[in-house]
């Protein structure tokens, strides 16, 4: 692989303006494909085959209705001042006119179905006293039973709260469903809404109808910003600072673009998708530029014999080289670190993959349009940066950057990361002991560690989603944010069994621990099926609503066997509980797997058991540490960095584990292999592993802290999924980079000596010779390396 590398980074150095314009043309492509096809994201998280799910299409089948999940609808929520109601007569006017301005509105369909909450509510009142008293006198109940009976069924029904302070009602956009729905036209009618506020009535809205995709920009620029510093310290050079960044724009630009043309193809893809993907194809992008320039400026300084040059001193000496010379040189470091950029994307690709077979749809894209991100980013360093070096030619170390000296570590003096491996030598036990031991305390907050999907309850306080939930939790009950639905089958039986059947379903469920109120809402004309609402007392991200779900089931047995009929809860409170229930099912198979592959992967780049078993629990430690640490952070409040606390998001922490295992993998790789290098070429253990620290301590350390302010901008944004994935992606970063990989592996391999490095002859038989150090490239020249008739190629000057 490092012979076929070195042609690729040798042939974009000589053709560079081809390789260039190549990636021009990919991007106008993308560019054009995105325009022509994107669409709307899709906020829908569903998971084929939840038992929740499959009722919810059956109720649709049998009673009709838009699936809540994906309807074009959303809730408006109006609230009348505090010691008012809606009935007062300024705060009905203004209502009045909240409801003329959208019944006029063209981005809304069904405009007639817009009634004010009051008029609805009396009309809600006559209906079900109507319906419902003759049902109750013939069970023989009193006046004052049946307006008891009715008042409950309303006050879970009515869209007027008890205390008249507060009404919703529903509007649908013009769309087929929510993924159709034009950002612009939620814009406007948000506008409208937002004008009519007034002091004698406040109003909110969530739902459907105003989810919309937001295209960011500013913590991306954030994150290069502070990645652009670190780079100018690492070169001591502007050109060469800039080379990995724009590297990365242009695999980031591409990826994205061709993201937001899939929205066209399908509706899997929501809005956190291009987001998390830009996230990760920034960082890897940038990182694995910095290897290959970095790989660069190594082996011109070992040409030139340029220790300790400064910057100008060493553009002198590169100009100084012939066009041939310097093509070669190009394609030593794509054939050398291109290697490990090839084998780390890899690992980042079969990672986040690897989440496909869990068969959850949403998730699936998210991590496949992450992984094409990576995937861009690793070809996109392997041809398109060399070809920049050759287009920049002779500058490429140009513009000093004033202060900053960039230390070589081809030097015979000590870098500060000879200083700290040194120390880790004197005192291996010390250094692995407490490395653990702080990885290990730190982790303890997973223990109590909750998972949620995102709802209006989780949404940033002070949004209108977060407000109107929190209004109707406050005025109608926090049961009311989170309904539940069953579904009961007479199961062939007879009308009038079938219906005492449905009446025993409601007293029995009405009686279930957590349920606030149960009433039968539609029934079949032939009686074979039923539905009921169920009202809980807790809200859809409480722990005891899950627990009430969990009774619900329970109860269906029981039930089943009295009645004969059965029943299946759905909502989508039940939906979203199942979809966490699944995820947290298949997170330990899911890091078995990922942990195996760890150690497979690496036994076959290190020749060893003892390497990869290193990595693979260093891994652990620092996952298990990361989620430690969000919980404390996101979920309980450590250090008040958040006001407002709440459970992690269900997808998470398979997302997060399949990252962190693909960045832990660069990190060893890139640390590890000059290490094994030293070894294989005749240093001792302990030897091996300090100057292998020494060559590979700056760059990694910079790329650990280029991807901690990538990730840790992140926070910025309003996302919740994003602002948590972000803050927990840094500290992965900081645990894994300089406690694992810089502490914990060195220790370790100094106290494991030459059995670090052994693998029993006949598993080396076997395994598949890797060679990612380049050791294929042995060749003084060109010439050696390729012979003679593949290097008569014709050059520019490259000045």
């Amino acid at each position: 692989m490092a012979k076929l590398l070195y042609r690729i980074g040798r042939s974009a150095y000589f053709h560079r303006w081809r390789f260039i314009a190549v990636w021009i043309l990919i991007l106008i492509g993308a560019a054009s494909a995105a325009a022509g096809l994107m669409k709307n994201t899709s906020e829908s998280m569903t998971i084929p085959g939840l038992e929740s799910l499959e009722t919810n299409d059956k109720v649709m089948e049998i009673f009709g209705g838009d699936d809540s999940l994906e309807a074009p609808t959303g809730t408006v929520v109006v609230r009348a001042p505090e010691g008012q109601t809606l009935e007062d007569t300024d705060v009905k006017a203004d209502l009045d006119k909240l409801i003329a301005d959208l019944q006029g509105s063209d981005k809304i369909k069904d405009t007639d179905a817009i009634v004010d909450p009051l008029t609805a509510a009396a009309g809600m009142e006559q209906q079900l006293t109507e319906a419902k008293t003759p049902q109750l006198k013939a069970q023989g109940l009193s006046d004052r039973e049946i307006t008891a009976a009715i008042d409950a069924d309303l006050a879970d029904l009515s869209p007027v709260s008890d205390n008249g302070r507060t009404g919703t009602f529903t509007v649908t956009l013009d769309a087929e469903n929510m993924q159709d729905i034009k950002p612009e036209d939620v814009t406007a009618v948000t506008d409208l809404i937002d004008s009519d506020k007034t002091g004698n009535l406040d109003i909110s809205y969530n739902g459907n109808a105003f989810q919309t995709m937001e295209v960011g920009g500013s913590s991306e620029l954030i994150g290069m910003a502070v990645a652009a510093v670190v780079l100018i310290i690492t070169f001591g050079s502007f050109v060469a600072a800039g080379l990995p960044l724009l590297s990365a724009i242009v695999g980031v630009g591409t990826g994205m673009l061709l993201i937001y043309a899939g929205t066209g193809l399908t509706d899997t893809i929501n809005s956190t998708t291009p987001t998390l993907a830009t996230m990760i194809g920034l960082a890897v992008g940038i990182d694995y530029a910095l290897f290959i320039v970095s790989r660069f400026r190594n082996e011109l300084i070992a040409r030139v014999k340029g220790e300790d040059l400064e910057p100008k001193e060493l553009a002198a000496k590169f100009k100084e080289l012939p066009a041939q010379e310097r093509a070669h040189l190009a394609g030593l470091s794509v054939g050398k670190a291109g290697s490990a950029v090839v084998f780390a994307g890899l690992t980042v690709l079969i990672a986040l993959a690897a989440l496909s077979i869990i068969n959850i749809p949403f998730l699936t894209a998210m991590a496949l349009a992450a992984a094409l991100t990576v995937a861009i980013a690793v070809v996109v360093a392997l041809t398109f940066l060399p070809a920049v070096l050759g287009a920049v030619g002779t500058k490429v170390f140009a513009a000093r950057a004033p202060w900053v000296k960039a230390p070589d570590p081809e030097s015979e003096k000590p870098t500060m990361g000879l200083k700290w491996v040194r120390q880790v030598r004197k005192r291996p036990v010390v250094f692995l002991g407490a490395s653990v031991l702080a990885l290990l305390l730190l982790a303890i907050p997973v223990l109590n560690m909750r998972l949620a999907m995102p709802t209006d309850g989780t949404a940033n306080l002070g949004s209108p989603q977060r407000t109107a939930y929190e209004w109707i939790d406050e005025d109608f009950g926090a049961g009311r944010n989170a309904p539940l639905v069953a579904l009961v089958d007479g199961n062939g039986q007879d009308p009038e069994t079938a219906q005492k059947s449905f009446a025993e379903a409601v007293t029995e469920i009405s009686q279930v621990d957590g349920v606030k109120h149960a009433q039968l809402t539609q029934m079949t004309e032939d009686a074979g099926y039923a539905q009921i609402l169920i009202t809980p007392t807790t809200g859809a991200t409480d722990e005891v609503t899950s627990e009430t779900l969990e009774n619900l089931r329970t109860l269906e047995g029981t039930y089943s066997d009295n009645t004969g009929a059965s029943f299946a809860v759905t909502g989508v409170t039940a939906i979203y509980d199942d979809i966490s229930d699944r995820l947290s099912e298949v997170l330990i198979p899911y890091v078995a797997i990922v942990v195996v592959l760890a150690f497979i992967l690496l036994m076959v780049v290190f020749r060893s058991l003892w390497v990869p078993l290193i990595a693979a629990l260093g891994f652990a430690l620092s996952v298990a540490a990361t989620f430690g640490v969000t919980v404390g952070i996101w979920q309980e409040g450590w250090f008040g960095i958040t006001d407002d606390p709440q459970p992690l998001l269900s997808f998470l922490p398979i997302m997060l584990i399949g990252i962190v295992f693909g960045l832990a993998m660069d990190y060893q790789v890139f640390l590890v292999t000059r290490m094994r290098e030293g070894y294989v070429h005749g240093k001792t253990a302990g030897n091996a592993v300090s100057n292998g620290f020494k060559h590979g301590a700056r760059v990694v350390t910079a790329a650990a802290l280029i991807m901690m302010s990538v990730f840790s901008a992140f926070i910025l944004m309003d996302e919740a999924l994003i602002k948590v994935m972000g803050s927990a992606l840094a500290l992965a970063v900081f645990f894994d980079a300089f406690i694992v990989r810089m502490t914990i592996v060195p220790a370790t391999l100094f106290l494991l000596g030459d059995r670090a490095w052994k693998l029993p002859k006949w598993l080396d038989r076997i395994l598949p010779k890797v060679d990612v150090e380049g050791e294929g490239l042995v060749g003084e020249d060109a010439d050696a390396i390729l012979g003679a008739k593949d290097t008569k190629e014709k050059v520019g000057t490259g000045a």
